[in-house]
């Protein structure tokens, strides 16, 4: 019995090694579908007139009856009673949970989802929803239409957008983004190796470590967003 075809995603038909002679065959026509999903993102983002508008990142994996799934909702509506927007990756998890709060608040829900070799699907708290092929549009996304940054507990992907935004911060290629990581329990550990390895090593300076602010209070994180306006 055959096996069933593996989805090749366009982002491995741009970086993998293996797709090297397609690239060159065709790189002009990648470098225009950049360009069209560029295009097309900037325009639907701006015809949505977010206003400021905070990012929540988060794991897909957050189960809906979890503690930490009400904490993406409470979070996601005390940005919009805020006034904020909410902006997220549009999948499952804590995604959801903040895309659920900005619905419960009346503001504006995004979702950016992204093409995957396993199917998400948006969640139906969405309510401008942009779908992406490339991981790097997206995030020029994530960053352009945001004004600060929340980071529920999450996983790979939560890590590359949340130091993706501190990276640009630290080295001035953005603005001051205030940057929250939202659960202790879960931060904590990260944040003492930004401290005790990275810091202490001189990897980085002590401005640095302050880039981040860490809190278990939703009030709090909301109240760090705020007073960046």
């Amino acid at each position: 019995m055959s096996r069933p075809k593996r989805h090749v995603t366009a982002d491995e038909k741009v970086l993998d090694a293996a797709h090297r002679e397609e690239w060159k065959q065709r790189a002009a026509w990648r470098v225009m579908k950049f360009q069209a999903e560029f295009v097309e993102g900037f325009e639907a983002m701006e015809a949505a007139d977010l206003g400021d508008a905070i990012c929540v990142y988060g794991s897909a994996r957050t189960p809906v009856d979890s503690e930490e799934y009400k904490l993406g909702v409470d979070l996601g509506r005390k940005l919009g009673e805020a006034g904020f927007s909410v902006i997220t990756g549009g999948g499952p998890g804590a995604m959801e949970a903040a895309n659920r709060g900005a619905v419960e608040a009346g503001v504006k829900s995004v979702g950016l989802g992204i093409e995957l070799p396993f199917e998400q699907g948006i969640n139906e708290f969405v309510h401008i929803e942009l779908d992406f092929k490339y991981f790097f549009v997206r995030k020029v996304m994530f960053l352009k239409y945001s004004c600060g940054f929340c980071a529920l507990p999450g996983g790979f992907g939560t890590m590359d957008e949340l130091f993706e935004a501190l990276t640009l911060v630290q080295t001035g290629k953005v603005g001051k983004f205030p940057i929250a990581l939202v659960g202790s329990s879960y931060w904590g550990g990260l944040y003492e190796w930004l401290r005790q390895s990275m810091l202490i090593e001189g990897k980085i300076s002590p401005q640095d470590v302050d880039l981040l602010m860490m809190t278990d209070d939703v009030d709090e994180a909301v109240e760090h967003m705020r007073l960046a306006r």
